[in-house]
């Protein structure tokens, strides 16, 4: 049975090692500062609409804490923005059987791309012989250190996983996908998974407006027009994407969203949550801007997810918080 190294435990690293651990599976949850804290000390306490379970886990920094063997699975499931850095701190990690190096980390090890966006996989290419990407559709939450709270049920999410490029159904990617069902999640598996990742961007160019302006106004309208604008320049640059309703005819087959005790309804998602811990840095130039540099290879401009994008940073520096701006104001500043 293999052990599954998460890198990044954050909301949804800290879900899918939640949840495999409790399923049996042989975990290890890479975090930092407070949360790796509360994690070697009290565990990980994971909260749903139907539980409340507090899992001992192996907690660490880095791969200087342990060593790898052939079997381990890396997931990386930090924000699209810290990923490079950790894929360089795994992918020279020596990697030892029966007690001897064999090689590294990005020569022997399969890793998993549980990341918003679809730059991540090329990021891991640089580094891994072997990657995967995970489309994840699962209304996770962090915000407190030590603790993780998934928003939906009966299943904790819907995890589309594939081989990048597109590959046959190895034995890695069923060993996952058979581990992955067992913990709690639907686990398609596509003949493109970047097909749904591409899907996916699409629906989290919404992720900005949740953040920017949370409850002060109704953004759906703008939202429209920016996802509008991400389906030309795909649709301009060629890229396939899984249309609307096959992914609502998935979403809707994978589970249904219910409060959880204590749980504010509101608390928004992985764009909202970084303002509002204040974490100084945003996603968004992952997300809308994956779409401007699309637009800006093929010689199209997207100002609409320009502007988004700007403003993300400039609110991630400023140290901003969700709902700070309201939809009249982010109106106007759409429109200069």
């Amino acid at each position: 049975m293999p052990r599954y190294i998460i890198l990044g435990a954050g909301a949804v690293g800290g879900a899918l090692g939640g949840r495999l651990g409790l399923a049996g599976r042989d975990v290890v949850l890479v975090a930092r500062g407070n949360h790796l804290a509360a994690l070697r000390e009290h565990g990980l306490r994971l909260r749903t609409p139907d539980e409340d379970v507090t899992h001992p886990v192996l907690g660490i920094g880095g791969p200087q804490e342990i060593g790898l063997s052939g079997d381990d699975i890396l997931i990386l499931a930090t924000k699209t923005h810290q990923a490079n850095e950790a894929l360089v701190t795994w992918a020279d990690a020596p990697v030892y059987q029966n007690a001897r190096p064999i090689g590294t980390a990005g020569e022997h090890l399969p890793i998993f791309i549980a990341l918003n966006g679809v730059a991540a996989e090329a990021m891991a290419h640089r580094y891994f012989r072997r990657v995967y990407g995970i489309c994840v559709w699962m209304p996770v939450v962090h915000l407190r250190p030590g603790e993780v709270i998934i928003r939906s049920t009966p299943q904790s999410g819907m995890l589309h996983i594939g081989r990048v490029p597109a590959n046959d159904h190895d034995q890695t990617l069923q060993q996952v996908a058979t581990d992955l069902v067992a913990a709690n999640f639907d686990v398609p598996l596509p003949e493109d998974v970047m097909s749904w990742k591409y899907r996916k961007l699409i629906s989290n160019i919404g992720n900005v407006f949740q953040a920017l302006v949370a409850r002060s106004g109704d953004w759906r309208p703008l939202v429209a027009d920016a996802e509008a604008e991400a389906r030309r320049v795909l649709d301009a640059a060629g890229v396939a994407y899984i249309g609307e309703e096959e992914e609502a005819a998935a979403r809707a087959a994978g589970f249904t969203l219910k409060p959880v005790a204590g749980v504010d309804e509101f608390v928004g998602g992985s764009t909202w949550q970084s303002l509002q811990r204040g974490t100084g840095n945003i996603e968004t130039d992952y997300l809308n801007g994956e779409i401007v540099m699309i637009a800006h290879r093929i010689g199209m401009e997207a100002p609409i997810n320009e502007q988004l994008a700007i403003l993300a940073r400039r609110a991630a520096t400023n140290g901003a918080k969700p709902g700070d701006i309201n939809v009249d104001q982010l109106t106007v500043l759409l429109q200069q």
